[in-house]
């Protein structure tokens, strides 16, 4: 019921029957970019530091956070008592 049904003989694509106008293709030159080194430091000295800014965020957060831990369950120790 849900099986594919196939043609008998199947017919060939149709053939490419007409030539290219132009049968050279066009080549277009791509504008040169020139990068100093200076540039390329730039951008590596930057990423080392967004790195570090984004390390030194995560454990500020982790620490936050396990600093709330801790004193939750010592308010709620102080509490019960």
């Amino acid at each position: 019921m849900f099986l594919p049904k196939y043609p008998d003989s199947p017919t060939p694509p149709p053939a490419h029957t007409h030539a290219p106008a132009d049968p050279t293709p066009v080549h277009r030159a791509l504008p040169s970019v020139s990068i100093s080194t200076g540039t390329v430091a730039a951008v590596l000295v930057g990423g080392v530091v967004f790195t570090a800014l984004l390390a030194a965020v995560a454990v500020t957060a982790v620490s936050v956070a396990v600093a709330a831990v801790v004193l939750r369950s010592l308010l709620r120790e102080h509490h019960r008592r």
